[in-house]
């Protein structure tokens, strides 16, 4: 089923965070129907870097490249500003597509481009991010959504952001995210001005702006996508933290083991022997 079509069915789609091979293959084996590739996850585990711009097209391509081997799930694509101007936003689409990409989400933001949940940002006109959005759409040669994001509500206000939503799915947006709704009554808002016209995303970032709020509790308000990007990276992150502090204190995994998978635990998580297996088809001896 294309994202698309399964953007139709009533129940809302979770689409956890990930940011490699692994992450992926681990949340497909979960039972999830669709994938999120933070641009802010590949920020903190690649580079080890916080979520200020400093990925870059190409290593978001090569991600998605290497997690398109590893699931058929659909997988939505964080294209932060398109990285540069339409032409930019134009090529991102490309080349975004050719990974694997199922939708790519461009946010209003300018340079230097913040983490939505993160202060001082600054942002390009509603003209511009319009002409962006008709760009890509004009480029895409296939069905790949595009998920307009606007940050406006904490640099204008949240009237604004209603304002530029409104052009942006004008301008061709396929879904519309508008990021950081300080609480239940903008989140609510959101869903009364915007339902029914296009599907609506919503953003759970632990101990951001926007209230936490279940799956459940946000279909019931009116949105049709829930994204959780970095959740994944902080609960490795702070396992990562105790394990190797465990290690340093210990000189031994022996008290961090009930806490990780032995040698054959990971291979099976990983397909270590249906891999092997596979090979042998290959090896000249069938």
């Amino acid at each position: 089923m294309s994202l698309r079509a399964r953007l139709r069915a009533a129940d809302i789609l979770i689409a956890p965070g990930v940011y490699d091979g692994l992450t992926a293959t681990l949340a497909t084996d979960a039972g999830f129907e669709a994938l999120y590739l933070s641009g802010a996850a590949v920020a903190y585990t690649r580079l080890g870097r916080p979520d200020i711009g400093l990925s870059t097209a190409s290593e978001m391509a090569d991600t998605m490249a290497l997690i398109a081997d590893r699931t058929d799930l659909p997988v939505i694509m964080d294209a932060d500003t398109g990285f540069g101007n339409a032409l930019n936003a134009r090529r991102t689409m490309l080349s975004y597509e050719r990974a694997g990409a199922a939708a790519l989400q461009v946010e209003d933001q300018s340079y230097p481009k913040r983490c939505g949940h993160l202060s001082d940002k600054s942002l390009v006109s509603r003209a511009e991010m319009a002409d962006k959005i008709a760009a890509m759409a004009d480029a895409r040669r296939h069905d790949t959504l595009i998920i307009a994001r606007t940050d406006a509500i904490a640099v204008e206000g949240f009237d604004a952001a209603v304002d530029r939503a409104g052009a942006y799915i004008e301008a061709g947006a396929d879904v519309l995210f508008i990021e950081a709704p300080r609480d239940r009554n903008e989140l609510g808002r959101i869903t009364e001005t915007f339902q029914g016209q296009v599907p609506l995303l919503a953003n759970m970032v632990e101990g951001g702006a926007t209230p936490i709020s279940s799956a459940e509790a946000l279909q019931e308000m009116g949105f049709d996508i829930v994204i959780f990007p970095g959740g994944i990276v902080r609960a490795l992150a702070r396992t990562a933290h105790d394990y190797y502090r465990s290690l340093k204190e210990a000189g031994s995994n022996i008290p961090f083991s009930d806490r990780m998978y032995d040698f054959d635990g990971l291979n099976q998580a990983i397909g270590t022997g249906e891999m092997l297996a596979l090979g042998k088809l290959y090896d000249g001896t069938s």
